[in-house]
């Protein structure tokens, strides 16, 4: 792996001030407060610890995610940009992000954010009626939220906020009214997904009492098709299943990610993919901020797991990212992962079908394939 590769660094800050019943995140509520300070002297000696395992490096995109990134103070964020900066080159353009709920009482910190370096914000705005809002557990009403927005189209180049859609009892004619309202606020970008039930999270035990049900099949893919057309219109167009963006502003930082590159994840629960002289490896740290914390005490890092992938693994890991992506994968970099030729039948029945695009180098899902990307991936990896 080259430096000039890019490269990211993920810091997960895993506290919030609810936990919200649809959420399956690595998120932890703590009513007693806790002590940002220990915390910032784990995460600094954390990141030491990674720029040793990833040496000379340059750092393309930095990403605050959680738990909600917004409850660190600016002064919290700031230490752990200088540190970044200590070890590794950061990049002049890096893109910077950190997500945030939009209560009043964190946007009144975005002044802060942005003084300490952060240039692109991320709003858990969800929905912009009342009535979901609350069922989704949200802390916020819409007015609160879109008040929040303007004050972070004031303090950041970049804004990008989040909705869940195909929500219980939702019409496809609310949903259209919602999304036209969101994109007459919208900047650059919008992250836009359907309501999943997840295993183990409240959503999932009411879902199977049949006290909350959510749309699916045909009505699930009305749907998305219509956040298709809607974001295609408005100039925003989807560049990845669920990621929408004016061409140019679309999140670098998730591209790494779904282009297969390396990245550092410090903080409990976060994950990372480094490249080392025996290939990539998947590292996973200690979910548990406690457990964490005492690890990186102890040891100078919280990592419990670090397993070096195959060529195998690694290859079909990029098909299974990649072609999230409306670029789609290259193929002649997929069979230099691990030697693989996709058969050649295979992709012209589904390029017949209508599921998938072939072009000099490159193989993509088309909207047809997108509605299936499970099924697809399974089909090209066999």
């Amino acid at each position: 792996m080259t430096s000039a590769a890019p490269f990211g660094v993920y810091v997960h800050w895993p506290f919030c001030l609810a936990k919200c019943p649809y959420c399956d995140f690595n998120s932890h509520v703590r009513h007693g407060g806790i002590d940002q300070g220990d915390f910032v002297t784990a995460y600094l000696s954390e990141l030491a610890h990674f720029a040793s395992m990833a040496p000379e490096r340059t750092v393309s995109s930095i990403f605050f995610g959680g738990g909600t990134p917004s409850l660190m103070a600016p002064e919290t964020v700031a230490a752990i940009l200088d540190r970044i900066a200590e070890l590794w080159t950061v990049a002049d353009n890096a893109e910077i992000t950190l997500e945030a709920n939009p209560t009043s009482v964190e946007a009144g910190r975005f002044a802060g954010y942005r003084a300490a370096g952060v240039n692109r914000v991320s709003l858990g705005v969800q929905s912009l009626d009342d009535a979901s809002l609350k069922s989704l557990g949200r802390m916020h009403t819409a007015a609160e939220a879109l008040a929040a927005l303007a004050i972070a189209k004031k303090n950041f180049e970049r804004v990008s906020f989040d909705l869940i859609y195909a929500r219980q009892g939702q019409e496809l004619r609310a949903w259209r009214d919602e999304l036209t309202r969101a994109l007459g606020h919208a900047q650059d970008h919008l992250s836009l997904y359907q309501l999943t039930i997840e295993p183990g999270t409240p959503f999932a035990a009411l879902h199977a009492s049949g006290a909350l049900t959510v749309p699916d099949g045909e009505s699930a893919e009305a749907f998305y098709l219509l956040t298709q057309e809607l974001c295609a219109a408005a100039g925003l167009p989807s560049y990845e299943v669920s990621n929408h963006a004016r061409p140019g502003a679309e999140s670098r930082h998730n591209l790494l990610y779904w282009r297969g590159h390396d990245y550092a994840g410090v903080g409990p629960g976060a994950h990372s993919r480094i490249t080392q002289g025996d290939g990539k490896h998947a590292i996973a740290v200690r979910r548990s901020p406690e457990a964490w914390l005492d690890a990186v005490v102890a040891s100078g890092h919280g990592i419990e797991q670090d397993e070096s992938l195959s060529p195998q693994e690694s290859a079909d890991e990029y098909l299974l990212m990649g072609l999230r992506l409306a670029e789609g994968i290259d193929v002649t970099r997929l069979k230099a992962i691990d030697g693989r030729k996709l058969d050649d039948a295979r992709l012209q029945q589904l390029e017949a079908l209508g599921l998938v695009k072939l072009t000099p180098g490159r193989l993509r899902a088309t909207g047809a394939g997108r509605l299936v990307l499970d099924r697809l991936i399974v089909e090209l990896a066999a």
